[in-house]
């Protein structure tokens, strides 16, 4: 045997014998709502620690998800953010996966809006106007569906502008499309009193036909990156766009948000429960890599500091709707207590 052979199998048994690198920082995941007040927290906590920066990656509630439900281990999410709460499907794969402790975090609100252009008119719409706007079937007015006919806004009502029908908005990965579907969709859809009625006969037909977006070109996929809709928008102020809160009060001076059923796409509005497209944000947490990745409790005191997430904290001034203050602190024992999940 060449010196040079045993030399190489030397080092390919130490690199068997060598215990595995441990891992230094935070790896985050998720939703691309909650994904700037996931770095905002993870850049304050990296510069006033002794801990490295967490690394927050957004991919989507759905694709996050996946990603944390695939296992433990070192190679494997901490945490996952998300604009939707985790499905009992989702609990299920990561069971087994063994994924068996998951410590959820509700950390706030935020209102979905239907944004476009300041230079063009402020649309106010209802739910049931935007159903009829995007969904792939409508009501042909004898009590079934067709698929949908009308191309332009003022179709659906003679009192909306006569510009096309194209609204730019998330994947079905993400749960900003997932809330849409169940608070604007289905919210202007149970309107109609048959499909209402439809719930409890067949609750499988009635959320297809409530929740199936359009596919003829008027829905168009954006992709998880809710700045490039803003960028579109200004590019194109016939269009719309679907994204969280948050985008819009970052980039006011150029996007404005919808009135829908009355209600103004507005901090206070959403803080108050009137607006009527408003859903909770959370995190979850593998319980079993806490203490295994250095940081991970000490980043959950940070995210539950009330100058973190309180009426006055900083993420307010990103766009995050504070809880009541009776709701913060039971989350934060919660939270910092590492309380399992309970579905």
């Amino acid at each position: 045997m060449s010196v040079r052979t045993t030399l190489t199998a030397a080092a390919a048994l130490l690199a068997i014998a060598a215990p595995a690198i441990a891992r230094d920082q935070i790896q985050i995941v998720g939703s691309s709502t909650v994904f700037p007040f996931s770095t905002t927290v993870a850049e304050r906590f990296g510069k006033s620690t002794d801990f490295k920066t967490p690394v927050v990656e957004s991919t989507g509630s759905g694709g996050g998800l996946k990603l944390f439900c695939a296992g433990t281990g070192l190679d494997t999410p901490d945490i996952t953010n998300a604009s939707r709460r985790i499905k009992s499907s989702e609990v299920e794969l990561c069971a087994s996966n063994g994924v068996t402790e998951i410590v959820e975090a509700t950390i706030g609100f935020d209102g979905i809006v239907l944004a476009n252009s300041i230079e063009a008119d402020q649309l106010n719409v209802s739910l049931r106007e935007l159903f009829l706007a995007l969904a792939k079937d409508v009501p042909n007015g004898d009590g079934g569906t067709m698929p949908n006919p009308y191309k332009m806004w003022n179709e659906v009502n003679a009192d909306l502008p006569a510009v096309k029908i194209e609204v730019l908005g998330p994947p079905p990965t993400s749960g900003t499309r997932d809330a849409f579907a169940e608070l604007a969709m289905e919210g202007g859809c149970k309107t109609f009193d048959w499909i209402k009625a439809l719930k409890k006969e067949d609750k499988s037909a009635y959320k297809a036909l409530c929740h199936t977006l359009r596919e003829d070109g008027a829905y168009i996929e954006a992709g998880e990156n809710d700045n490039l809709i803003v960028q579109k928008l200004q590019a194109n102020p016939a269009a719309f766009g679907i994204f969280g809160y948050s985008f819009l009060e970052q980039n006011g001076d150029v996007v404005q948000g919808s009135v829908v059923n009355g209600v103004s796409a507005e901090f206070e509005e959403i803080a108050a429960g009137n607006y009527p497209i408003a859903r909770s944000l959370f995190f979850y947490v593998k319980k079993s890599h806490v203490g295994e990745v250095p940081g991970i409790a000490e980043f959950l005191s940070e995210f539950t500091n009330e100058d973190t997430w309180g009426d006055e904290g900083y993420l307010a001034d990103k766009g995050l709707i504070p809880l009541s203050a009776k709701e913060r602190e039971a989350w934060a024992a919660k939270i910092n207590g590492l309380s399992l999940l309970d579905m």
